[in-house]
């Protein structure tokens, strides 16, 4: 007994070791600067300026970053648990906004059922028609343009921000999500939904 419970001991150190390395890896890879795009480090928070407009990102206690030639680099001040997965967050965010000033991010949605469609009102408004006895607006935060492809019955959010893109997009499809039964809603474009077979009479 006592040897597989050192077999074990070991076995839990190996892997929390390959963890720790793992986040290591993915928090020390430097993040690749194109041209045209501007990394300025002012205390704790980074500002990156790209061709479709500027992000900025906080840095928690204990991560820094500094801008390297054609690279951004993040570190961290200690070895703790929290400031590991810190690191590789951090350095995930800050590799998505140089993305997004880049070539920026997109969702699409397709609005399924007869019917429902969407109608871009404004830059700022959408109303959509999902089947409810009225019509629902939606106000698009800024930072966001959405358009609509009434031939394909489907919507595109797009942005700098994919946190935000993400975001307007799960508030979208929360509106209508697609019946179990028959799929009419609002769904991802790569969505796959498993239909629920219905009752079937006597």
């Amino acid at each position: 007994m006592p040897g597989r419970a050192s077999s074990a001991s070991a076995a839990r150190s190996c892997a929390g070791s390959g963890e720790e390395a793992f986040i290591s890896r993915i928090g020390k890879n430097p993040i690749p600067v194109p041209k045209g795009v501007e990394v300025q480090v002012d205390g704790g928070v980074v500002k990156i300026k790209g061709p479709k407009g500027t992000l900025t990102q906080a840095l928690p206690p204990g991560i820094s970053a500094a801008a390297e030639g054609t690279s951004v680099v993040v570190s961290r001040g200690n070895d703790e648990k929290d400031t590991r997965a810190l690191h590789g967050l951090v350095r995930a965010l800050l590799a998505n906004a140089v993305a997004g000033v880049t070539a920026g991010f997109k969702r699409e949605l397709d609005i399924v059922g007869v019917g429902y469609k969407a109608e871009v009102k404004s830059p700022r408004e959408v109303m959509f028609s999902l089947g409810f006895s009225h019509q629902v607006s939606y106000k698009v935060p800024d930072g966001i343009s959405v358009s609509y492809d009434a031939k394909a019955n489907r919507l595109t959010i797009e942005g700098i921000d994919k946190q935000r893109v993400g975001q307007v997009a799960a508030e979208i499809r929360g509106i209508r999500p697609p019946d179990i039964y028959k799929g009419k809603g609002v769904r991802y474009a790569d969505e796959h939904i498993k239909l629920k077979a219905g009752k079937t009479g006597a």
